[in-house]
């Protein structure tokens, strides 16, 4: 994929409705889509979406050890709704095993502890989802509105740091859109969501942030 490519592909898909571009990405896929998720707020909509297009697409579900029960319970229900294929990668060390060694949580202005948290709960069982699915087309739940540094992708991009084409159906949704999505299929929504590694929603994780690939070493 080139600039030219993604520039054109962007546009043509800018007036598609998410569930095309859906159809658009795993078209391409050659068999090898995958979804990823938190099971935070609002992503019960891009699993209900993908899971229209392909019922068994991978799932893959870093699940760091540190999700309040109200998302267990969320990604469980969602899990039996819509027959999802999770696919859950875990850290190689235990939340209980980390916090004995290396203390609480590091808060919000330990910029350097947070992405050494976020390296090793986060990225590298990301990393290593990534590399056994290894899929040629990643499809997110990213919005342009979640956070300044989503805002300047788009639709279609070239992951760097895990080197497949990431498509993101709802890029330009807002809050409103999603809502009414829900309300439409009758999904259901989590709000006591915490992200450990992001400790802000302004801030990135490393999931979509050149810093990540760098952090765990990039694969491609």
């Amino acid at each position: 994929m080139n600039s030219s490519d993604s520039t054109l592909w962007n546009a043509e898909l800018r007036t598609q409705t998410p569930l095309d571009i859906v159809r658009w990405a795993v078209a391409r896929a050659g068999g090898r889509a995958i979804v990823s998720t938190n099971f935070r707020p609002y992503e019960a909509a891009i699993l209900h979406l993908v899971t229209q297009v392909q019922p068994e697409i991978p799932v893959l579900w870093v699940d760091h050890g540190y999700n309040r029960p109200a998302t267990y319970l969320h990604a469980e229900a969602l899990r039996a709704k819509l027959g999802l294929n999770v696919k859950p990668y875990l850290p190689r060390m235990t939340a209980a095993h980390r916090d004995a060694v290396h203390g609480p949580i590091p808060t919000t202005d330990d910029e350097v502890g947070l992405k050494r948290f976020g390296t090793v709960m986060k990225l590298e069982p990301f990393q290593r989802g990534m590399k056994e699915l290894a899929p040629t087309v990643w499809i997110t739940a990213l919005r342009k509105v979640q956070n300044p540094n989503r805002a300047g992708l788009d639709i279609v991009s070239h992951d760097q740091n895990f080197g497949a084409l990431k498509v993101s159906p709802f890029f330009y949704w807002s809050d409103a859109d999603l809502d009414a999505y829900l309300a439409r299929h009758q999904l259901p929504n989590e709000w006591d969501y915490f992200d450990p590694a992001k400790a802000d929603e302004k801030r990135e994780c490393g999931l979509h942030a050149a810093w990540g690939g760098k952090a765990v070493g990039n694969p491609s």
